[in-house]
């Protein structure tokens, strides 16, 4: 699932989390687990905090643990989180010369838009705490 790192990142972050719910976890910790840097796990981090899916506490025996219990966090939930979309889903943008482009850049734009909603949808289905039960 290395497609998209952050998605990877938050989630693999997110399941470790979730061993442990009441437990804080730095970000140099969480990184040095990831392989990554600190300032790349703060940046995605910090989108799940602003999604309400973490709580960040500063200060010496600060850092990052999940706000929500983790039967109560979806793995859509921390995709729609990051903003991003493995599907390109592209309105149709402009004016097109050629009208055979524009019907098939329409009918390709409603075919992506499907898959992403089929795909957050599927996502929907599985909680943190759904991931650690397929692995027992």
């Amino acid at each position: 699932m290395k497609r998209n790192s952050r998605l990877s990142l938050a989630l693999h972050t997110l399941g470790h989390m979730a061993l442990k719910p009441k437990q804080s976890q730095t970000s140099a910790d969480i990184a040095a687990h990831a392989g990554t840097n600190p300032v790349v796990v703060r940046r995605v981090l910090g989108k799940l905090r602003k999604a309400g899916l973490l709580i960040s506490e500063k200060g010496h025996s600060g850092g990052w643990k999940l706000a929500l219990a983790p039967q109560n966090i979806t793995l859509a939930d921390v995709y729609l989180a990051l903003d991003e979309q493995f599907i390109a889903t592209n309105s149709v943008e402009g004016t097109h010369q050629c009208s055979i482009e524009h019907a098939l850049h329409h009918q390709v734009s409603t075919v992506m838009q499907d898959i992403e909603r089929t795909l957050v949808e599927r996502l929907a289905a599985t909680t943190l705490s759904d991931v650690h039960e397929m692995k027992n």
